[in-house]
């Protein structure tokens, strides 16, 4: 089996980034590509991002997650703990999120440290979830085998009767972790593959480096 995709092309046009336009602070750009992505027609789940670790095994390993809060500290995101990406983090907190918006021509790489965020905050989150989504989040033993997805199902059934006029408290092994940036680079795409890249490093006075790389 084979497909040539040699002649998938397209030239970036809508945009470009350049150094005389561009906030001295990374998150501040940040904000502004997330407005402008979140106001484009068309554009489904702007909070979507790729977050990369590498896993017990050695290997990396990317998956989609949804942000759903960023602070001038960083990019939270909510998961099972004891799943694969949580075991990873917990070995090795160094880890990558990216966004990739084509509706714009643009991504994002943020190079960062995963730390668990205080648990009143996890709470506070669990607590504005779907029912639904609060009894899949303990009815489901993350990144482990199931023999099928019946025995999903009647778990989630169970639980429902389980809870029926109960509250639902957040199970210790699930919350969020926040991601620290040190670097973050802004990518822009533009005709003739010379698109723009912009890093900035975080600098041990807060302040952050700005520079140019190559396509």
């Amino acid at each position: 089996m084979q497909k040539d995709l040699g002649d998938y092309r397209r030239s970036y046009k809508k945009s470009a980034l350049m150094e005389d336009s561009i906030s001295d602070n990374a998150m501040a750009l940040f904000q502004k590509w997330f407005y402008e992505v979140e106001a484009s027609e068309g554009m489904d789940e702007a909070n979507a991002m790729t977050v990369s670790t590498i896993g017990l095994d050695g290997f990396p390993k990317n998956r989609v997650v949804l942000l759903k809060k960023y602070t001038h500290e960083g990019f939270i995101f909510f998961t099972n703990y004891e799943s694969e990406k949580g075991k990873a983090i917990a070995q090795n907190p160094h880890i990558c999120i990216s966004f990739f918006w084509p509706i714009m021509e643009r991504q994002i790489i943020i190079k960062g440290t995963a730390e668990k965020i205080a648990e009143n905050l996890s709470d506070g989150y669990f607590e504005s979830r779907p029912e639904g989504s609060k009894l899949g989040a303990i009815v489901s033993d993350q990144s482990t085998v199931v023999t099928s997805r019946k025995v999903l199902e009647e778990g989630l059934k169970k639980l429902e009767r389980e809870y029926k006029d109960k509250k639902i408290k957040r199970p210790k092994f699930w919350g969020g972790y926040m991601v620290k940036p040190v670097s973050i680079e802004f990518w822009q795409g533009r005709p003739n593959r010379l698109h723009d890249r912009i890093r900035y490093t975080l600098q041990e006075d807060l302040d952050w480096k700005i520079e140019r790389l190559a396509p």
